[in-house]
């Protein structure tokens, strides 16, 4: 069986500036996680936003826990809160904006694996909040 709690997994500052905590991978992890996908925890402090970035060969998916923002993808924005779910299509230039007073946090996952070389950062005409 294998559980982790939050807190146990270290935080890290990743690629778009989002302060993560990886929470299964199996590319990492390789315990019990027999997976094709990875699952992490995400914080956007209030008021700033991630660098657009894209994840070439994986989809990926927020699912938001706690905060207001507005998800950007490609030329698409839409508001975001607690409850919803977001799908971003490999490929596609993204970043979320933490509109409120509060962190915004989220889980993603990222089918298949979330890999560090499959990702990067990129030029956009609108700079999000920093």
């Amino acid at each position: 069986m294998l559980i982790k709690h939050l807190r146990e997994c270290a935080e890290i500052t990743a690629i778009d500036d989002t302060r993560l905590r990886e929470l299964l991978n199996p590319l990492h992890d390789k315990r019990d996680a027999k997976l094709g996908y990875s699952l992490a925890h995400a914080t956007v402090k209030s008021k700033r936003s991630t660098l657009p970035h894209r994840i070439k060969t994986s989809s990926e998916v927020y699912y938001l826990l706690k905060g207001r923002g507005i998800m950007h993808i490609d030329d698409k924005t839409a508001e975001t809160g607690p409850g919803d779910t977001v799908y971003i299509p490999p490929g596609s230039v993204q970043y979320i904006e933490n509109t409120g007073n509060e962190d915004l946090s989220f889980l993603c996952i990222v089918y298949p694996s979330w890999r560090a070389e499959d990702e990067e950062v990129v030029q956009v005409t609108a700079k999000p909040h920093r």
